[in-house]
């Protein structure tokens, strides 16, 4: 099978959506995105396709087994990307038991019929057969001042979401020790940027800040996160499926730690350059300390030497270009922020709306084609 066909589970999504759009703007490949469309997956994510007609979407969990099994089995991929999953801490905490549902349970009908499919492949086919489970660094737990996690870094999760995921990584492992399915780990950094739903620290700040709502941060503000471009993540992506070692785990990061609260009075201090007019101007003013959650973990940071080492890959955009790059985009795509907003509030209603991560518990749909002009 010369032609190279991609599966794409949680392609809806915000990481998904960016590994789809790379796949088929940028590789002769065909993808078929797998997707529950949750609250967090927009069709709405999809329609900046260069080839649409080399992309399917499937409305489907990935729980539902005979479902996957058709999909695979007619499609025929050549590599199954696992993105989908249920990824909000806050989320976690309040209704655990769907990332057990979505993050485990998911996970193992994808390896079980992955195996089938593969067990039935022969020769180069075989051979060449990718899966690739893509994780979190939110699975080691947390650092102190100084270190990063790598690849050997034991895993100590703190929420029901890292649980959840640990655990899937955990199966993905023993698939390949056990089954010997050619399988591939990534655990990544926060990632950022364009499509990225609303309730995410950065375009939370961004849309409220705008909006002239109150910028809530957990705590003291002080917590770490390592950010990566969602599209430099991307690419990591391609690189791991296309050329990492059948068995290995990867740790992808960005190389860009910041302060939770550095990293918001940066993102109002842009909006205050972008909109000197603005009557919510100076925007740091809008910045509020509420309480932290439970489990909050303090620092994150990643060690890429390996995937650097191995396939070359560094991100190429710095905190600085990326988050420049990012709000420019939600300032500019007010319309897309609102129908997933619509979308989502249809979904979960409006009590269910107001949570969000490493940021405070306030969130709300705001009329962004609006404030953009102030």
């Amino acid at each position: 099978m010369s032609e190279k066909r991609f599966i794409v589970t949680g392609g809806a999504g915000f990481i998904g959506s960016a590994v789809v759009r790379m796949l088929v703007n940028e590789m002769d490949a065909q993808v078929l995105s797998i997707d529950k469309l949750t609250y967090a997956g927009h069709e709405a994510n999809l329609r900046d396709l260069s080839a649409p007609e080399r992309h399917r979407l499937e409305k489907v969990d990935i729980v539902d087994r005979q479902a996957i099994q058709a999909i695979i089995e007619s499609f025929k991929p050549t590599a199954i990307m696992h993105l989908a999953a249920e990824s909000h801490v806050d989320r976690s905490i309040t209704g655990p038991a769907a990332f057990v549902e979505t993050n485990i349970l998911g996970t193992h009908v994808l390896l079980e019929e992955a195996s089938a499919y593969w067990n039935g492949l022969a020769g180069e086919e075989k051979s060449a057969f990718r899966f690739l489970h893509v994780s979190t660094d939110e699975v080691f737990g947390s650092l102190g001042e100084s270190g990063r996690f790598s690849e050997s870094s034991q895993y100590k999760p703190n929420s029901p979401y890292s649980a959840s995921k640990a655990a899937a990584d955990h199966l993905v492992r023993a698939w390949n020790r056990t089954y010997g399915l050619p399988i591939i780990i990534s655990n990544c950094s926060n990632n950022y940027g364009p499509y990225q739903f609303p309730e995410k620290l950065i375009p939370l700040m961004t849309l409220n800040a705008l909006s002239g709502k109150p910028l809530p941060v957990y705590g003291d503000g002080r917590q770490v996160r390592d950010w990566l471009y969602v599209d430099d993540h991307a690419r990591a992506l391609l690189a791991l499926v296309e050329q990492g070692r059948p068995g290995e785990v990867y740790c992808v990061g960005g190389d860009c730690e910041m302060v939770n609260l550095d990293l918001v009075t940066t993102i109002t201090s842009i909006l205050d350059e972008m909109f000197p007019d603005s009557p919510h101007r100076p925007h740091g003013d809008l910045i509020r300390h509420v309480k932290d959650r439970p489990g909050h973990d303090r620092r994150y940071a990643i060690d890429s030497g390996k995937i650097n080492g191995e396939l070359g890959w560094t991100p190429r955009e710095s905190i600085a270009s990326g988050l420049r790059k990012t709000i420019t985009w939600y300032v500019e795509n007010g319309a897309w922020c609102d129908e997933v907003t619509r979308d989502a509030k249809a979904k979960l209603g409006d009590m269910d709306m107001d949570r969000t991560d490493d940021a405070g518990p306030t969130w709300e749909s705001q009329p962004t084609n609006q404030t953009a002009k102030a």
